[in-house]
């Protein structure tokens, strides 16, 4: 039974022709665990393997053979439930969800229906109104199916059973979501979370983790509408698209008078809509009951607590931490989190830094530059201590902020030590006294008519300060040139 658990929020309605509606929105993540070998067999689970060619007597369906539970895969779910502060359960159960289709061979599905592996958690995201807690109704463990090819022959249809049996976590959200937004929010920072732990590499190209997503309208206050599900979305950008385009095809539904009919239907990213594919099945549509070959799931005694001490730093953690600790805003910081791997480049580039002025460098030049170039920073040409390098060269005064772009520059397309590049091509930042002063004499005389225009006027001494580290070469300091130009135009 759906249970109402956020009040509307009225910038989040959609302006219907009559009324305004409410969206609500629920979402089941399957996410596939990572393992190296499948749920109930020791068949592998690499990816892009000829088809049919990662498939056991098992996955097969063979008479007489029996599935044997993978232990990982156990404390994979364990280890993402903790991850999303779940409640784990110590007993759960495997049952069959039965229906029948070509690429599932045994007519059946081992899931969990009543009692799942894990309960209620939560996932919190960072929307610009502020944070919105996401409920986790329960998160299951169950096989995946193979797959049907309909596209290589006009009149056959193929199965590839290198999926069948492939471990999965479908983590399902209570009705919480109440916009497009807070929907593709919530698939990016589950799968943040599912990647620090390393439970899911959340690849969505290779069919890793994909979304159901539930989507249905009222008005506010009323009970909940029809919803209808969309199976299958494998872009959160497709996640979105779908969920408005679906908001909008049912309250022009409603506001003809008409009804919302349950069902399952399909997101065609070509065309920018959903399809209908077939009624929605409910619960005792699929028959099921407990796994007759699968005893009862009793997780070992401290192996909850042995998890939950092995769990690394996750993203809230680390973004808090990262605030606390270099003084981020929450916007760099939330940047920095996002994938693992850039917090870790982060933190080697910052320990003993100026954390303000390592997430500057590392967001606006570094991640600016690699977005352009199609790299990320596991294949970045610039290492951690590379650009640690290059920063210290700035915070000691060797180099200025303009050298410090050139040098950049250098670094990522020929490589080398920045301290080294800097002494053997002279770019050291020039903090003579004299020979700055000379520099500045020399603009002065040159610009006799706004000298006289800069004086008391502030707003003319970033001109002069451009033109001495113009003739300098960017090498001045440019906190000596701006000193002597404000003594000597007579500027506060």
């Amino acid at each position: 039974m759906l249970v109402e658990t956020r009040p509307a929020d009225p910038k989040k309605l959609i302006k219907g022709a009559t009324a305004d509606w409410e969206v609500i929105i629920g979402m089941e993540i399957h996410a596939q665990v990572t393992s190296e070998a499948k749920l109930f067999s020791g068949a592998s689970t690499e990816f892009g393997r000829p088809p049919n060619s990662n498939v056991s007597l098992v996955d097969a369906a063979m008479p007489g053979m029996l599935p044997v539970i993978n232990e990982e895969c156990v404390r994979q779910a364990v280890r993402t439930g903790l991850g999303i502060k779940a409640e784990i359960h110590q007993h759960s159960v495997f049952d069959r969800k039965n229906y029948f289709y070509p690429d599932l061979p045994q007519g059946y599905q081992i899931s969990q229906y009543k009692s799942p592996i894990v309960g209620e958690g939560e996932v919190v995201l960072d929307m610009p109104e502020g944070q919105v807690k996401i409920g986790i109704e329960r998160l299951h463990l169950e096989q995946d199916a193979g797959k049907s090819i309909h596209d290589q022959d006009p009149n056959n249809s193929f199965v590839d059973l290198n999926r069948s049996g492939v471990a999965l976590m479908e983590i399902v959200s209570k009705p919480d979501l109440r916009s497009s937004d807070e929907a593709r929010a919530y698939v990016t920072k589950l799968r943040t979370i599912l990647r620090y732990l390393g439970t899911c590499d959340g690849d969505m190209e290779k069919g890793n983790l994909r979304a159901d997503v539930n989507v249905s309208v009222r008005k506010p206050g009323a009970p909940f509408g029809t919803r209808c599900e969309i199976k299958n979305v494998n872009s959160i950008r497709f996640i979105g698209q779908a969920i408005e385009y679906e908001a909008r095809r049912q309250i022009g539904i409603l506001e003809d008078g008409g009804a919302i009919d349950q069902e399952t239907r399909l997101f065609d990213p070509s065309k920018g809509e959903t399809r209908s594919m077939r009624s929605k099945e409910e619960a005792h549509d699929y028959r099921y009951f407990p796994d007759p070959d699968l005893l009862p799931l009793d997780l070992p005694e401290g192996l909850v607590d042995e998890l939950k001490k092995e769990l690394p730093e996750l993203p809230d953690e680390k973004k808090a931490r990262f605030q606390a600790e270099y003084g981020l805003s929450a916007y760099d910081a939330d940047v920095l989190v996002a994938e693992k791997a850039s917090a870790d480049f982060f933190e080697q580039v910052a320990t003993g830094r100026d954390g303000k002025l390592a997430a500057n460098w590392v967001i606006n030049e570094l991640f600016g530059r690699l977005n352009k170039e199609g790299h990320d920073v596991q294949t970045s040409p610039v290492s951690a201590g590379q650009l640690g390098g290059l920063i210290d060269l700035i915070k000691d005064g060797t180099i200025s902020g303009k050298i410090a772009k050139d040098l950049f520059e250098i670094v990522w397309t020929e490589g080398g030590d920045p301290k080294e590049i800097v002494e053997a091509r002279g770019l050291k930042q020039v903090t003579d006294t004299g020979a700055i002063e000379k520099a500045v004499d020399e603009i002065i005389a040159a610009n006799p008519d706004k000298a006289e225009q800069a004086k008391g006027k502030p707003g003319m001494l970033g001109w002069f300060v451009g033109q001495v580290m113009k003739s300098t070469g960017g090498k001045a300091n440019p906190q000596a040139v701006s000193d002597l130009l404000k003594a000597k135009l007579g500027v506060e």
